[in-house]
């Protein structure tokens, strides 16, 4: 059973300001003309400007928020952005929650935000002699106020089919109580992880960096199960020859591994 921390009286507003930064990494291998094709017109579809428009509209929705002005572009051949500037909407108090548990889904409004933002930028990028494109989107949601943006993270992990998420949580400044003491954190938290749903859990690996003593919170997450065919794109992987497709796996189980553990593997090495 989860320990609830006595709620804080606090002297004015809470100045904590909680940070989420979430990084989804997609990686395919697109050779050829078609294929690279293929690839950027998915691209396109599950991320342009405005169906991550509509994320974070869900995210808003989901944290209690009134959005105060959207600001999108999409580029050329493929990428996005979308700043989306918020204020705190009226929520009964019965309904805040910092507690360890995965957030909910966008038919579920349980959490609460103050004046903040919440922005998403996408990276795409690829090695034209290996085939290799990583393509990665940067979500970040700030908030000033009482609840944790943790509780956006449920419905974010669930938006994307992603090979591999990092995510990073911190806590910063400090509010006072009626007695003026400090409060450098207002909720308890042992790891991101105790965010995630159970089916996220069971489908990733994963791995904590924390430091507690600086509320810095740090996780990252890569798929346990390969399957070839959700990596290629205009080919199908029983079309290959068993040694091109031996070859394709390796270039790909390497890329996702350098990304997920940061630093380079030498080449030749099995993984």
């Amino acid at each position: 059973m989860t320990k609830h921390q006595k709620r804080l009286k606090l002297h004015g507003f809470n100045n904590l300001t909680k940070s989420l930064s979430f990084n989804i990494y997609d990686i395919c291998y697109a050779q050829t003309s078609e294929q690279v094709g293929s690839y950027i017109e998915y691209i396109d579809e599950a991320y342009n400007a405005e169906r991550l428009t509509q994320i974070l509209t869900d995210v808003a929705n989901i944290i209690g928020a009134n959005i105060l002005n959207i600001a999108h572009q999409d580029y050329d051949p493929q990428g996005a952005s979308v700043t989306m500037l918020i204020s705190e909407e009226p929520v009964a108090a019965e309904q805040l929650s910092n507690t360890e548990a995965p957030g909910p889904l966008p038919d579920a409004v349980v959490a609460h935000l103050d004046k903040s933002h919440i922005t998403v930028h996408t990276y795409p990028e690829s090695h034209p002699d290996h085939g290799i494109s990583t393509f990665r989107a940067d979500i970040d949601v700030s908030t000033c106020g009482r609840i944790s943006p943790l509780k956006a993270l449920n419905y974010l992990i669930h938006s994307f089919e992603s090979d591999i998420v990092i995510m990073d949580y911190r806590v910063r400044g400090f509010t006072r109580d009626v007695q003026g003491k400090k409060h450098f954190i207002d909720h308890r938290i042992n790891s991101i992880q105790n965010y995630l749903a159970k089916d996220t859990r069971n489908r990733y690996q994963m791995i904590d960096v924390n430091v507690y003593q600086e509320n810095i919170f740090h996780t990252k997450m890569i798929l346990k199960e390969f399957d070839l065919d959700n990596y290629l794109f205009g080919v199908d992987a029983d079309d290959l020859p068993p040694r091109e497709s031996r070859n394709i796996k390796q270039l790909l189980k390497r890329e996702m591994a350098e990304i997920f553990y940061g630093q380079n593997i030498a080449r030749g090495l099995k993984l």
